[in-house]
């Protein structure tokens, strides 16, 4: 009797989904209110991101290191994607691959400009692309109070630029009441896990 191939790291049985959009337009309020309306069972794994920022400094939960550390985890393999942006570096641990290969939907935020790699990497791929109206992500950035105007400038100004795009992304609009958007990503998600299931049960 042949044994079972070993599943192939280039093409993990998992999803993996990136989340991204312009800074104000509340992806971490969107994810956190979806991840309440899924099934504790489901089998969904959110990843925490490790960003070379404090702890302290308000936005989403993540690991804080400081840039040597951070350097040190990108020439060990620690990281499955790494990239850089408004002066920071971000990381997804390399712990996602794991999951994927269990078969998980695995959700992490990231940033446009690691999708190709992302893409090359994941096959099969989902992007989620939460997004609002210009005069709302200026709203939302002052409000939040960690940004000089210059910097939400700046942040605005990439927000303009040109959004993803392909048949992988999913665009959902946070312009109207937060339930609405949470619902539409947890039914997203839910579907998501819908092969696996049916896979296993056969």
């Amino acid at each position: 009797m042949t044994a079972p191939a070993a599943p192939d790291a280039r093409h993990p049985p998992g999803t993996l989904v990136l989340v991204v959009g312009p800074s104000g337009a509340g992806k971490d309020a969107v994810m956190a209110a979806a991840r309440a309306r899924l099934p504790a069972d489901a089998p969904i794994r959110f990843a925490t991101r490790t960003i070379t920022r404090p702890a302290p400094a308000g936005g989403e939960a993540h690991r804080p290191i400081d840039a040597a550390g951070f350097r040190r985890l990108v020439e060990t393999g620690g990281f499955a994607l790494h990239w850089a942006a408004h002066g920071l570096q971000y990381g997804l641990p390399v712990e996602i691959e794991a999951w994927l290969a269990e078969g998980a939907v695995v959700v992490a935020n990231a940033s446009r400009g690691v999708l190709g790699a992302a893409r090359a990497r994941f096959p099969g791929l989902r992007v989620l692309h939460v997004t609002a109206p210009p005069d709302l992500l200026a709203r939302r950035l002052a409000a939040r109070g960690r940004e000089s105007e210059t910097e939400i400038a700046a942040r605005l100004a990439r927000a303009a630029d040109k959004p993803p795009a392909g048949p992988d992304v999913v665009t959902i609009a946070n312009d109207g009441a937060l339930e609405e958007a949470a619902e539409a990503v947890a039914a997203l998600l839910r579907a998501l896990t819908r092969p696996a299931e049916s896979g296993g049960a056969a």
